[in-house]
């Protein structure tokens, strides 16, 4: 059983590595010499980081099947190369790669990472009037969830509340889910199959 675990773990950290390897923050994964386990773990993250950007600690440490203290090793290593940036948000530590999202691409996603607010922008840029009920159904949770998770988008500015309810730059926000649909969900995939109908082109 711990040998098919350790082989399924070297097959998904080769599997990141080979996204490290071919990303621009491979020059920034480590100064050693030769390859050895640890840079090809630290490779693996940087892959999965582009893959996956916005991930906590937990979810890159599971997804990676890495343990709690290798993770906040190789995590630590690779802040401190510049390879990759870390943001608080609430109870989490967010991890991207360096210098690629605006502040408010990293604080969308963030809450997109989350399985009621991602649905709740869903349902948004999907029908722009969608009322609490439908928002509601639609995320499967109470009218209370939803109005607590509106409040913390708002205060976030992922949306506004001053007219109604409204999504703020949605071009960016479907953009997101569409480039990283295959790391959110697969209600997130159908939307990103679908979501050119939802962009506007306005020249002006």
């Amino acid at each position: 059983m711990t040998e098919r675990v350790d082989r399924e773990k070297r097959t998904t950290l080769r599997r990141f590595a080979a996204l490290g390897a071919s990303s621009p923050l491979v020059s920034l994964v480590g100064d050693e010499a030769s390859a050895n386990e640890g840079n090809d773990t630290r490779r693996a993250i940087a892959g999965y980081l582009t893959t996956t950007p916005g991930a906590h600690f937990s979810k890159v440490r599971d997804d990676l099947s890495l343990g709690t203290g290798e993770t906040q090793h190789h995590l630590r290593r690779l802040v401190d190369a510049g390879s990759i940036e870390s943001h608080a948000d609430g109870e989490y530590r967010r991890y991207f790669p360096t210098g690629q999202f605006s502040a408010f691409e990293r604080t969308a996603l963030g809450y997109l990472r989350r399985e009621t607010p991602r649905a709740v922008v869903l349902a948004l840029l999907a029908d722009p009037d969608a009322t609490g009920t439908a928002l509601a159904q639609r995320a499967e949770v109470s009218r209370a969830t939803v109005s607590r998770t509106l409040s913390e988008l708002a205060e976030a500015g992922v949306l506004s509340r001053e007219e109604g309810t409204e999504i703020e730059r949605p071009e960016t926000l479907i953009t997101l889910l569409v480039r990283y649909a295959d790391s959110f969900d697969g209600e997130t995939a159908r939307f990103a199959a679908r979501a050119d109908e939802l962009i506007r082109y306005d020249p002006d």
